[in-house]
């Protein structure tokens, strides 16, 4: 076995609400992002921000980037399965998500969570985007890295050039799934970086509000994934985005949210407890 333990944390699932329609985030914010600052630890803007459990955390305003309450922001650490949306965001800029990928032995060879794909088995872009992202499986990780730069080292340096795209200043990636490796972190507030642009894009949101999907194999049977989020199930404001989970990282969860007109984005880095969905919704429902 590996030295981590399951990709994600989830325990049960539920049905998501509709999918809202959001107002587009601003180019600016995600480009030049303007998430400002910590001074401090924490800070709180607004006395009557609620207290979490994670051992980093940052909520902002997902359409300019303000800042609304924090603590440890700019601490590095493993972030777990939750980089998966930068994976995602490397594919999406090749495009041509209709083109067919074929398995290769060497893709299925990882460890905890996956679909159980077979070397010789060919699959478009987009249906293993989708099945990666609400299952979080780490062999299609590695089949949409492979497929996209050649190599997982390739694609490495291809999520890393993103992510200074994107104003990320203190990240390192080294694989796409996001499994226990030496000199792979990031913090919270590259995070939400990283996640503001994943908010922009529709497919990605389109895949991170589904409680389910339905992956049709190259046979014809068909699996029903469940995702990993049971924060879609709790907070009817919720509509996305990834969860994440290994020793190293303790339990790591991105959400977003929507009401009357107002989106938040959570980063959740470092909970040692279960209760990381209440605190989610708790501290995103201040911020709404």
């Amino acid at each position: 076995m590996l030295p981590y333990s399951s990709g994600d944390m989830n325990t049960s699932y539920y049905e998501s609400t509709p999918y809202p329609v959001a107002t587009p985030v601003a180019q600016a914010a995600i480009y030049q992002p303007s998430i400002q600052p910590e001074v401090g630890h924490p800070v709180l803007f607004g006395s009557s921000a609620p207290a979490i459990r994670a051992a980093s955390y940052l909520l902002i305003d997902a359409e300019t980037g303000k800042h609304l309450a924090s603590r440890n922001a700019e601490t590095p650490r493993a972030v777990a399965s939750t980089q998966k949306i930068l994976t995602a965001l490397v594919v999406l800029d090749a495009g041509n998500l209709d083109k067919k990928v074929t398995v290769q032995a060497s893709d299925v060879r990882v460890e905890p969570t996956v679909l159980g794909l077979r070397p010789g088995d060919s699959y478009t872009r987009r249906h293993l985007l989708y099945a990666f992202l609400v299952k979080s499986c780490n062999d299609v990780a590695n089949v949409l890295a492979r497929d996209n730069a050649g190599s997982i080292s390739a694609f490495a340096a291809k999520m890393n050039a993103k992510a200074r795209s994107l104003g990320c200043t203190n990240s390192q990636f080294r694989n796409p799934h996001g499994l226990t490796v030496s000199g792979q972190y990031s913090t919270a507030r590259d995070m939400a970086r990283i996640a503001m642009a994943a908010y922009r894009s529709p497919v990605i949101r389109d895949a991170v509000r589904r409680s389910y999907y339905t992956f049709t194999r190259r046979d014809g049977r068909t699996v029903t994934l469940k995702s990993t989020n049971e924060l879609l199930g709790r907070m009817p404001e919720c509509n996305g985005l990834k969860t994440g989970y290994t020793n190293a990282s303790g339990r790591c969860l991105i959400s977003t949210a929507t009401s009357r007109g107002r989106h938040v984005i959570l980063v959740q880095l470092g909970t040692k407890t279960k209760y990381i969905w209440d605190d989610a919704r708790l501290l995103m429902s201040w911020g709404l």
